[in-house]
């Protein structure tokens, strides 16, 4: 709770959907991060796998799981000190790995129907934190 502007009385900001939603979007990456690379694994042995490819794949997964911590990082960190900075990092984030997922969804080289499952999840995960970062940060805004 603060004082702003000529004693104005505000109470907390922080948003508690927002800040569960990111702890499940981290649960659930880690999940999502353990069994696409799981699969890549699986289609590289089983599956005729170009080797670029295949490297394309894994880096771009271990790239995805670090603009996943940043995005967790920055979301937590804006949510629990109020800060617009810190939201609109997550959110640009949050947009980076949309594009990264959706990758993973629509144009890898193999692409199975659990590929799309869980991908779908994920997607529906960053849409939620999407909107829920932009709805606190617009809350923010408002009495900053």
């Amino acid at each position: 709770m603060a004082l702003t502007g000529a004693g104005r009385f505000t109470g907390v900001l922080s948003s508690v959907p927002l800040q569960l939603l990111l702890q499940l979007t981290a649960v659930y990456f880690v999940f999502y991060f353990f069994f696409t690379l799981g699969l890549i694994i699986h289609k590289s042995l089983v599956l005729p796998y170009p080797d670029d490819a295949l490297v394309c794949d894994v880096c771009l997964l271990f790239l995805l799981a670090a603009l996943e911590f940043l995005h967790l990082f920055t979301g937590v960190k804006g949510n629990l000190t109020e800060s617009e900075r810190y939201i609109l990092s997550s959110l640009i984030l949050s947009g980076t790995a949309i594009l990264l997922t959706i990758y993973f969804l629509v144009w890898q080289t193999y692409v199975m129907r659990v590929d799309v499952i869980i991908s779908s999840i994920l997607l529906v995960l960053y849409g939620l934190d999407g909107v829920l970062s932009f709805s606190t940060l617009a809350r923010f805004a408002s009495v900053y």
